[in-house]
């Protein structure tokens, strides 16, 4: 696993899990659709990337595509370090 894959999947298990195993959750399971993250919980996912990453988010990339998954998240972080969005 990638190192931003596992401190993504950290920070989820974290505050979010609040100790419930994370066996069952894979980099692509869909956040909302399992009930892990709502809209608030982006806000903190957004507010974690921001700080440990150093990037900015402009509010047209507050969408699911970028946000929903631990992959997702992943891509985006990748993506913004690289200069592509």
């Amino acid at each position: 696993m990638q190192q931003i894959e596992q401190e993504v999947r950290q920070f989820v298990i974290d505050n979010f899990l609040l100790g419930m195993s994370d066996d069952h959750l894979c980099d692509d399971d869909s956040f909302l659709e399992k009930g892990l993250v709502d809209s608030m919980g982006i806000l903190s996912l957004v507010t974690f990337v921001e700080e440990k990453y150093a990037v900015p988010v402009a509010d047209k990339e507050l969408v699911t595509d970028n946000w929903d998954s631990v992959r997702r998240i992943s891509e985006f972080v990748r993506s913004k370090l690289n200069g592509n969005k």
